[in-house]
């Protein structure tokens, strides 16, 4: 497995942004995530999106991380935030989130981020058993579906680089 940096908008990433869009809407009976993302928030310093590859080059999977500060969405100054964390089916059980989600957290701290928050659903039980067993716990809600029933917003302290 290759793990590589790409920007928010490369072709692999918006393929990859399209079937995740495609398994929110088939979860929620809507029309995906609509919180408003640009590409420019994943690049460095101040975030990270990377595509996981098989040895083929076929991407298989994708996440990454913005920065965030204290605003009116509910977020806290040195928030490092995760964005479109998802494996394709046919990538599923290798451990490739488990990596990115390891190697988003060691990028954040390595900027300075204090703190790593994400969104997921109720209808996301796989998300939610990963961030739980990776150390992460139900905080207050904030971002764009801070006041949706179906929310569930997760936090995991970010200790200073070893």
């Amino acid at each position: 497995m290759n793990i590589q940096p790409r920007p928010f908008d490369h072709p692999d990433a918006v393929k990859l942004n399209d079937l995740v869009q495609l398994e929110y809407a088939e979860r929620y009976g809507d029309e995906g995530d609509v919180t408003p993302l640009d590409a420019t928030m994943f690049d460095p310093p101040h975030g990270l999106y990377l595509l996981a590859y098989d040895e083929q080059d076929r991407p298989l999977a994708t996440g990454g991380w913005r920065s965030q500060e204290r605003n009116a969405e509910g977020y806290s100054d040195g928030d490092a935030e995760i964005k479109r964390m998802f494996v394709i089916a046919e990538g599923r059980g290798r451990g490739l989130a488990r990596r990115i989600l390891a190697a988003l957290e060691a990028d954040a701290r390595a900027a300075g981020r204090t703190r790593m928050v994400l969104e997921t659903g109720d209808r996301q039980p796989e998300a939610i058993a990963l961030y739980t067993s990776s150390g992460y716990t139900v905080c207050e809600k904030f971002g764009h579906y801070r006041a949706y029933d179906s929310s569930i917003c997760m936090a995991k302290p970010l200790a200073g680089p070893s």
